[in-house]
C-alpha cells in the first residue's frame, strides 16, 4: 500500500502551488516576489509531476503481470523492478 506521508506531501505541494498561482494572478506582488514565487512554483510542479509519474509506473506494473494483479518492488531511481522477471 502507499504511504500516507507520500500522499500528504503531494496534496500539500499541490495546495501550495494553487496558492502561489492565485497570489501571482492577483498582480499585487513585486517583480522580485513574483520571480521567487515562480521559481518555487516550478519546483513544486516538478515534484508533483515526479510523484504522479512514479504512481503511474506502479499502477502499470500492477496491470502488466499476465492479467493478474501482482506487485513487485519498484526502484524509482532506475525505473526498473528490483526483482528479476522471468
Amino acid at each position: 500500500m502507499s504511504k500516507n506521508t507520500e500522499s500528504f506531501a503531494f496534496e500539500q505541494s499541490l495546495a501550495e502551488l494553487e496558492t502561489l498561482v492565485q497570489k501571482m494572478e492577483s498582480g499585487d506582488m513585486s517583480l522580485e516576489d513574483s520571480l521567487k514565487a515562480f521559481e518555487q512554483g516550478i519546483k513544486l510542479t516538478r515534484d508533483c509531476q515526479k510523484a504522479l509519474t512514479d504512481a503511474e509506473q506502479k499502477v502499470h506494473k500492477l496491470l502488466e503481470q499476465n492479467g493478474e494483479l501482482t506487485t513487485e518492488p519498484f526502484d524509482a531511481a532506475g525505473g526498473e523492478p528490483s526483482a528479476d522477471r522471468g
